[in-house]
């Protein structure tokens, strides 16, 4: 649906996001290789057409489909992905959690012994370890068609978080995972879509 809609709008078709809650299903991007998958069980594997490498997307998670004509907001797809990474920074900042950007690998990150801290994180990162400390709590994958991006982000609300393990999230053996109840932080799958909804509608205004 995702690519009928980009590929039959015209210039004056409205941007819309969409807001789901998926069935289990590990997604791989077109970089995907399988030896990340490592032992997907009973959970479909469905191939895709976004960037990145295998993630997975379950109940209690809020997945979010921007539908954005990028020349319409006048920016490219670096910017594009900060403002999506931004929006859900500010998600998080919303529930009093301190989010961060990893150089290199996208998506959001918490430190797992203070969530909350407004700390940066320090450098350099150790290339042998470059998420020591850290959890992932939000991934990213787009494609751009016809300057018309679709995909979107992820963001862990409140899911069981097993199935990451049977997978290299992301690509990075080891990268661990997390959501917000695993913070402490106990909302649910609305409000948590709402806000995200909210603040990608503002940033990825015209």
């Amino acid at each position: 649906m995702l690519c009928t809609f980009t590929d039959e709008r015209e210039a004056a078709t409205p941007d819309e996001i969409w807001l789901c809650e998926h069935a289990p299903v590990f997604t791989q991007g077109v970089a995907g290789r399988a030896e990340h998958v490592l032992d997907a069980g009973n959970v479909p594997v469905v191939a895709t057409n976004r960037g990145g490498q295998v993630t997975y997307h379950g109940p209690g998670q809020v997945v979010a489909y921007p539908l954005v004509d990028l020349r319409r907001v006048g920016i490219y797809v670096k910017e594009y992905v900060f403002r999506l990474e931004s929006a859900l920074l500010r998600v998080l900042e919303s529930y009093g959690v301190t989010g961060h950007r990893v150089a290199g690998a996208p998506g959001i990150y918490v430190r797992l012994d203070d969530p909350f801290g407004h700390a940066a994180l320090a450098g350099p990162v150790d290339p042998r370890d470059p998420f020591r400390g850290l959890g992932k709590i939000a991934a990213l994958g787009v494609k751009v068609s016809r300057h018309c991006a679709y995909h979107g982000v992820a963001l862990n609300v409140a899911m069981d978080l097993a199935p990451f393990r049977r997978i290299h999230p992301c690509g990075y053996p080891g990268l661990e995972t997390v959501d917000l109840a695993r913070l402490g932080v106990f909302t649910d799958w609305d409000d948590a879509a709402s806000r995200l909804g909210h603040h990608l509608a503002v940033l990825l205004s015209p």
